[in-house]
């Protein structure tokens, strides 16, 4: 019979990283972060003024992602965490 070897399982306890937006959280977008995105490809070549100009509520937040919505007659839109600022007045 062979006995089963012993093995370090020890896992270092891992902080969920923190969000930095929440439900509700009026925002914008970086440009710089938002060109030659996977996310901007997948749309027009020229981003909208609003989006850059905002502000945008953040609906949901999962993972590196939030569910955007305008205040404007379009679509909600998932974007990365990264190409989001506050919006400021």
């Amino acid at each position: 019979m062979v006995e089963p070897t012993e093995q370090s399982t020890e896992l270092e306890p891992v902080a969920p990283a923190p969000k930095s937006f929440r439900k509700g959280a009026l925002i914008r977008v970086k440009l710089d972060s938002y060109v030659d995105s996977v996310e901007s490809k997948a749309s027009d070549p020229v981003p909208p003024d609003y989006i850059l100009q905002g502000p945008g509520e953040v609906l949901i937040v999962k993972g590196e992602y939030a569910q955007i919505r305008w205040r404007q007659p379009v679509p909600d839109v998932w974007l990365k965490l990264d190409q989001l600022e506050a919006w400021k007045q």
